[in-house]
């Protein structure tokens, strides 16, 4: 028998993973993958900015560039995240392949065997693979519509002591809520004095519906207590094209430091041929039209769904009403399992993510993710019948 590494022993092929295998039948209709719909992709603007490079910017991009980032890109992006109120001056500042290797280097620097991670409850499907690679002891806190429940947070820093807190407080994959401020400035009194690192993941953020919104956004990084060591990531998978690979890490400069000789012994550096493209598309001025598009575009699935939802849920099915981001997260009555609803709504043609994939823990299977932004606007509705048919026929096989 061939033997591994203890490092992957608890490895498993991700839910999510899986079922995107399933979604790509084009008869399935999938609420699963957190993708964007690619008829949103900026094509055209694309389009332009490769016309309009100039030669040398070409060529920089088919060569190695610093670990760090492309120079150009890490201007360019400090200037956007110094929009968000961010302390740039203040942290280093490394641009990753997408957020998710973000996550991996943090965990790696500060995460040892048998260390404590304290994660929400639901937890991001992609991160809770990477602390059990690095063999952390994983506590979930449960979330309700504001952030985390305070009690169960303080309990879970006291108890475990942990090396690092995940929170992921803009438009949550997959719950779909956004924290509220007083939450936020709540979870930072929390941390005061207290050492632990807390990794702010922040991949949904501009994604809000309605302008009034917008200041729920604002990141804990913004706002923070400067003792209180926080790494901010955040992604253009979701604003710019997944594809792209490109995300970034704002973090204490020591943190920077260290997750930057960790990256060295990954991939040397992130495709520099994309991050002349992100960069030449944040200093063209494209961002702001584009993200407005996608603003009012998500807006409008998520309308479609929640109708949908409204007219053919069974009761005692609930659900949030997002104020942006692509998820609603569905809690199912007490005696329905949504391993056993998968099972038959992929049957009659739709898919979705069990919650038990985003348990720490591995055991609550009471509630779904459904996703809004890849499903054909025409297609939702059909989905979502098909869910309520097959909640009411796995209502009949419980009741006999």
């Amino acid at each position: 028998m061939t033997r591994f590494a203890r490092s992957v022993d608890a490895l498993q092929s991700s839910a999510v993973r899986e079922l995107m295998k399933a979604a790509s039948n084009p008869d399935m209709i999938s609420f699963s993958g957190g993708m964007p719909n690619p008829g949103l992709f900026p094509v055209e603007e694309l389009d332009e900015i490769i016309t309009k490079l100039p030669l040398r910017s070409k060529q920089d991009g088919f060569q190695y560039g610093p670990t760090p980032g492309y120079p150009p890109l890490l201007e360019s992006l400090s200037a956007y995240l110094r929009s968000k109120g961010l302390p740039v001056e203040d942290n280093g500042l490394i641009v990753t392949a997408g957020s998710l290797q973000a996550i991996h280097l943090v965990t790696k620097v500060f995460v040892d065997p048998g260390d404590a991670v304290v994660t929400e409850t639901p937890c991001f499907v992609g991160a809770i693979p990477v602390f059990r690679y690095f063999q952390a002891r994983l506590r979930g806190v449960p979330l309700d519509a504001d952030g985390p429940a305070l009690s169960d947070l303080e309990r879970a820093l006291e108890e475990e002591k942990p090396r690092l807190l995940y929170l992921t407080p803009y438009f949550h994959n997959p719950a779909g809520i956004v924290y509220s401020a007083e939450r936020k400035a709540a979870v930072m009194n929390l941390l005061k004095g207290r050492g632990i690192p807390l990794l702010e993941d922040d991949a949904y953020g501009e994604l809000y519906f309605d302008e009034a919104d917008r200041p729920l956004t604002l990141p804990m990084k913004a706002s923070a207590d400067p003792s209180i060591p926080i790494c901010y990531t955040g992604s253009f998978s979701k604003i710019f094209g997944p594809g792209m690979r490109l995300g970034w890490l704002l973090g204490p400069r020591d943190v920077t430091a260290k997750c930057e000789l960790a990256k060295q012994g990954v991939d040397a550096c992130s495709s520099t041929y994309t991050q002349v493209l992100a960069d030449a598309f944040l200093r063209g001025g494209y961002l702001p039209a584009y993200l407005e598009r996608l603003r009012q575009a998500y807006a409008r699935r998520c309308r479609i769904m929640t109708d949908a939802l409204k007219a053919l849920m069974p009761e005692g099915v609930k659900w949030n009403a997002p104020k942006g981001g692509f998820y609603l997260w569905l809690r199912l009555p007490p005696a329905m399992n949504a391993t056993a609803l998968l099972e038959i709504a992929a049957a009659a043609g739709a898919v979705f993510v069990v919650g038990r994939a985003f348990d720490p823990e591995g055991r609550r299977d009471d509630c779904l993710r459904l996703s809004f932004s890849h499903t054909p606007e025409d297609r939702i509705a059909d989905g979502v019948r098909i869910l309520a048919e097959s909640m009411a026929r796995l209502a009949g096989k419980n009741r006999r």
